[in-house]
């Protein structure tokens, strides 16, 4: 039997982060892993935001398969926004309870493509026993009830299954994991519940989400984070470690990946997506967070979406848009435009290629563009810039993500002890189930990466 697995993903993330904290000596946990393992860095998907990274991640896919497209989105079926928690007031803006459900139950349950396949259905389907912790992206098989009495609504997750509190498929004693965000109360949460389960041995696969190290990378910036936040996330590693007798003991019954969902990059300016169309309304819907946006064209609009990609040239606080035109996806920077199409294995083009030089430019944008729940026009924001959100808000003077730059899209990936060379978010999920011998499911979809 091959060992069992634990994915550890550090919310926020970025390679030097990771590299300076093992060169250090003030993260020892990682340092140790890094010894034991091999180094490397991997790509996320587009947008760079969280729920399309950990859905990219548990799936195996890309947006364009696994349907979530933003942090916020419209959805053209019911003629709403929804949004998954860029802040408190775009929470409150697009509706709490609405934005609440949709974030705990919706995502997973009706928004998440029924063409995707969750790592932890996969692996439950072979036999084996998967856990997950706070990962947003969970869906199982098995039905829990949350913690709360007055709420009944269940969630379907693995069979092991913790989430903030809210749902918990074992008693562990963990503190609350919202009592503190600030304090680190989350990874606490977190630390305590993968002791519970590394000390009963009670999985083969364990999806170990630690989110702390980006909530304060959005605070005090993706280098700010390290001195407030490092030495936390490598407590809640090295409660793993300690849980399993000892790292020689915990190494010898489980391999471990360890990586990021997306990095992170320094904002210092703000801009509004919005006022490029103030005479476009009822035209079309504007969604934006963090480093990415949306333009959805309504029903009627009088205006395609490369009209509306032009209104946006010279606007500083963006760098490319992007669109689907006659077969063909179309990048806009400057005035300057370059079509693009699978071909091959490879890419068709026209036009200046250097309007897509990002890590793996070309396929993340094309799986972005066939999403179905994606507006008709895609944004990346320029180096520097975030855009508001719906609430008004920002993280200016901070760290934000979510472009195609390699500052928001580059991670630092670590293998232990697995047979596995990654080199997207999206291939941990395949390698998992290669790790168990399990087949990839036929209609679980994968990235149109074309390597």
């Amino acid at each position: 039997m091959p060992k069992k697995l634990v994915l550890i993903v550090i919310d926020g993330m970025t390679p030097s982060a990771f590299e300076r904290a093992v060169e250090s000596g003030r993260a020892p946990a990682l340092a140790l892993l890094a010894g034991r393992g091999t180094y490397r860095q991997a790509v996320s998907v587009f947008p760079s935001l969280t729920p399309v990274c950990l859905s990219s991640i548990a799936t195996g896919a890309g947006p364009d398969v696994h349907h979530i497209p933003s942090l916020v989105w419209w959805h053209r079926k019911e003629h709403r926004i929804v949004e998954y928690g860029s802040s408190f007031a775009a929470l409150r803006a697009a509706g709490m309870a609405q934005g609440l459900v949709d974030t705990i139950f919706n995502m997973n349950q009706r928004h998440l493509g029924a063409g995707a396949v969750t790592v932890y259905e996969a692996l439950e389907d072979a036999g084996l026993v998967a856990a997950a912790v706070n990962i947003t992206c969970y869906r199982g098989r098995h039905r829990h009830l949350p913690t709360l009495p007055w709420l009944t609504r269940a969630a379907y997750g693995p069979k092991r299954f913790f989430y903030y509190s809210l749902f918990e498929s074992d008693r562990t004693g963990a503190p609350l994991a919202v009592r503190n965000r600030a304090a680190g109360s989350t990874d606490a949460y977190a630390a305590a519940v993968g002791r519970w389960l590394v000390t009963r041995d009670g999985f083969d696969f364990l999806a170990y989400y630690l989110s702390d190290f980006d909530y304060m990378s959005h605070v005090h910036g993706p280098e700010g984070a390290e001195e407030v936040a490092l030495e936390r996330v490598d407590d809640a590693i090295g409660a793993l470690l300690d849980a399993g007798g000892g790292p020689d003991e915990f190494l010898e019954r489980y391999a471990v990946v360890l990586q990021s969902d997306h990095g992170q990059t320094t904002v210092r300016e703000v801009g509004r997506l919005e006022d490029s169309f103030t005479d476009l309304d009822g035209q079309v819907v504007v969604t934006a967070s963090n480093r990415a946006g949306q333009v959805y064209l309504l029903p009627g609009a009088r205006v395609g979406a490369g009209e509306v990609a032009r209104r946006l040239d010279g606007v500083p606080a963006v760098e490319t848009t992007l669109w689907r035109e006659d077969g063909d996806a179309v990048a806009r920077r400057d005035g300057e435009e370059l079509r693009f199409r699978p071909a091959g294995g490879d890419w068709a083009t026209s036009g200046d290629p250097s309007l897509l030089d990002h890590p793996d430019g070309a396929a993340r944008a094309w799986a972005a563009l066939a999403n179905p729940n994606a507006g008709e026009l895609l944004v990346s924001a320029a180096e520097g810039w975030e855009l508001v959100d719906l609430g008004g808000r920002h993280h200016a003077g901070g760290g934000s993500h979510g472009s195609l730059v390699a500052g928001d899209s580059l991670v630092p990936l670590l293998t232990v002890g697995i047979d596995a060379a990654p080199a997207r978010i999206t291939d941990l999920a395949p390698a998992a189930l290669a790790h168990f011998g399990v087949a990839r499911p036929a209609d679980a979809g994968v990235l149109s990466h074309h390597a």
